[in-house]
């Protein structure tokens, strides 16, 4: 190697100094990484490998143990349900597992029965011939992770696999991370995994994790040359970069490169949009191997999304796991092989329509500002889903953030396929009923923790753990629980998140909600204070509680006539007002008027591309008995002329059999309302 004073360097060789810790310069090439003894004093942690260092890697581990052990110990015992597309995966795994196919069959489902105690909650299937080969409706590629630990343990194979690729994704982003955050770096992964709800997913048969994990090793093969931080007042070793190499160093990094650009695609081959995270990952390959390396990367993502379709086009399927003739069978449809034929495809098909995302009419985008300005406010802030309160650590990556190496499209990335989500899916962009927080966002998220690149101190990674606390406390204590409570609504949504931080007024599938028509006015209800009568009388509410509710119009209503039977006091308690029956009607029943302020919210609905006016409303009866209290709404007007017949309303929810069980509810069902026609995820 040439040194400075020997002459010119050959071509192509660069003077590379480390950088030091505070230098903010610019990008560079990933060179040589961890030379010098790098990370001495860096963060706070004390020197390398010190105490403080250890104790980070010792509460990850410890935390990625108990993720481990719990998943050893999962009682389903009580749940209601399986999650979403719980049933599909196991389905699939277990038909990899045993009969070594994708094919869908009667032994599938008998094996099922036998193995979880009853009939799947809901299974979505896909045939290119009419029913002649049946296949699942999923990639293959979680299926084939969890199917050797399924094997082994059917019920809780899939969790401890889960928790497996969690552990990975972990350690190999702390590993990566450590380069430029320093000995701060393991401390920083746990708050990143445990401070928001990405950890709660090992809990499901699900593919999340593994999108996650994927994500997460992907940037940790390009960032894993990194140069490590020169802490202040260490001199800085000169590197010479882009060395001619053999060619066992050359197809090592090419192979590095195609290893990256595999990973990253298998997001991409369950949701096209994340493919969106190649972008940055080949901005850092660096200058002098560019071309290689981009194309090394393509490559390798290209040989996975070919051997996902092709796998599934082999099985019986379509090119995408997602398009062709696909459909959803539930307990009430009945499935292929048990209750039907499966030659009936055909006739299903027509009867309950296809449940494919890429069929004519499936997307109905939206250009309503109104709507783009709520949906952006939900996707960050929103109470059941908002990304800052469930993956709040992220600010710590935007706090250790360095432009270099591509990080500064990383975000770019991610906020293009955000938008895609915004754009395509509008009315659910967060991953459908039993989802916790934002499961499509879920697997971006890591590549938001490789901005970090400056070190950060323990006590801030402490303060973002701490500022999390207050919405993750119930998942906390709770991370297996199911993730919809007895009440009907999120159990992960924490007291803090309901006080603070807006309904997402936007999305048909936030579970509990029970939206219905009352006298032409959509009505969502939105706590446990406030139901449904059983036999379809009606709404009930707490006589000694709150009923929190959300009701819609197609016209601004400059008052709301609230109806209450007999039980009721003669007081009502709403919007800062305490007012008294406007009209008592010969049955008993009292008719307040409760002035309407603006709307809480104006925006297209699911069912219509006209703004609808929303209004969020809290009801109190002072001085009101315990028990259950007759309630109804009607739109503003004369009280003398309520009984007036009203034009009719939005639609009742549609619970039909088009779409997933896991983007459309809980267990199986398509979901609240729909999205045009269109749920699933």
């Amino acid at each position: 190697m040439r040194r400075e004073g020997d002459g010119t360097p050959a071509a192509g060789f660069l003077r590379q100094p480390l950088r030091r810790e505070g230098d903010d310069g610019g990008g560079g090439a990933g060179g040589a990484g961890g030379a010098g003894g790098a990370g001495r004093g860096i963060g706070g942690w004390g020197k390398w490998g010190g105490w403080g260092e250890w104790l980070g890697w010792a509460v990850l581990g410890a935390l990625l143990l108990a993720t481990l052990l719990a998943a050893l110990a999962f009682d389903r015992t009580g749940r209601p349900s399986l999650v979403g597309d719980e049933a599909t995966y196991a389905m699939q795994a277990a038909s990899l597992a045993w009969d070594f196919d994708l094919a869908y069959t009667r032994a599938d489902y008998d094996r099922f029965v036998a193995q979880w105690g009853g009939p799947p909650d809901g299974v979505i299937l896909q045939s290119s011939d009419g029913g002649a080969h049946v296949t699942y409706g999923k990639p293959f590629l979680y299926a084939l992770v969890v199917a050797p630990f399924v094997r082994l343990a059917p019920l809780h194979g899939a969790l401890v696999a889960n928790a497996l690729m969690l552990a990975a994704a972990a350690l190999l982003a702390a590993r990566t991370l450590r380069l430029r955050l320093g000995a701060v770096a393991p401390f920083a992964v746990a708050v990143l995994v445990f401070g928001s709800v990405a950890f709660a997913y090992v809990f499901w048969v699900h593919a999340d994790v593994l999108l996650l994990a994927a994500t997460a090793a992907g940037f940790a093969v390009v960032y894993g040359d990194d140069r490590s931080v020169v802490p202040r007042g260490m001199q800085a070793p000169t590197l010479y970069g882009d060395e001619p190499a053999g060619d066992g160093l050359r197809w090592r990094r090419l192979g590095r490169w195609a290893l990256a650009g595999a990973l990253l695609a298998v997001p991409g081959a369950f949701r096209p949009f994340y493919l969106a995270l190649l972008l940055p990952a080949a901005l850092a390959v660096p200058a002098g191997r560019r071309r290689q390396g981009v194309s090394a990367l393509a490559a390798g993502a290209l040989a996975l999304l070919l051997l996902t379709a092709g796998a599934q086009r082999a099985a019986g399927g379509d090119w995408n796991s997602y398009s062709g003739q696909r459909l959803g069978f539930y307990p009430r449809t009945g499935y292929p092989g048990v209750d039907f034929p499966a030659s009936a495809w055909d006739q299903k098909l027509r009867q309950w329509g296809n449940a494919s995302w890429t069929q004519e009419g499936a997307f109905d985008p939206s250009a309503s500002p109104r709507l783009w300005g709520w949906n952006v406010l939900y996707f960050l802030a929103g109470r059941d889903v908002g990304v800052l309160p469930y993956f709040l650590p992220l600010l710590l990556a935007a706090l250790a953030f360095r432009p270099d190496r591509g990080r500064w499209a990383l975000p770019l990335a991610v906020a293009l396929a955000a938008c895609c989500f915004l754009l395509v899916r509008p009315f659910n962009f967060y991953g459908g009923g039993g989802a916790i927080g934002n499961r499509y966002f879920l697997p971006l998220y890591p590549a938001l923790w490789f901005m970090a690149a400056r070190p950060l101190r323990t006590a801030t990674v402490a303060l973002a753990a701490a500022l999390a606390a207050p919405f993750l406390w119930p998942l906390w204590g709770h991370p297996s629980a199911f993730p919809v409570g007895d009440d009907g609504r999120y159990r992960h949504v924490s007291a803090v998140a309901r006080r603070l931080l807006p309904y997402e007024t936007t999305q048909s599938h936030i579970p509990g909600g029970q939206d219905s028509t009352v006298n032409g006015l959509w009505v969502k209800l939105l706590n446990a204070g406030v139901w449904r009568a059983a036999d379809g009388g009606g709404l009930r509410m707490a006589g000694s509680g709150e009923a929190d509710l959300l009701v819609g119009s197609p016209t601004p209503m400059p008052f709301v006539a609230v109806e209450l039977d007999r039980r009721a006091p003669t007081r009502l308690a709403a919007g800062g007002h305490e007012l008294r029956p406007s009209l008592l009607r010969p049955n008993g029943w009292e008719v307040f008027e409760l002035p309407l302020a603006r709307p809480r919210a104006v925006h297209p609905m699911w069912w219509t591309r006209d703004d609808y006016y929303l209004y969020e409303l809290r009801l109190r009866l002072p001085g009101a008995k315990a028990g259950p209290v007759g309630l109804t709404l009607r739109r503003g007007e004369d009280p003398a002329k309520i009984d007036l017949e009203l034009a009719p309303g939005p639609p009742q929810a549609d619970r039909g059999t088009r779409g997933d069980g896991g983007a459309g509810g809980v267990g199986g069902k398509s979901g609240e309302g729909g999205q045009r026609g269109v749920s699933g995820g």
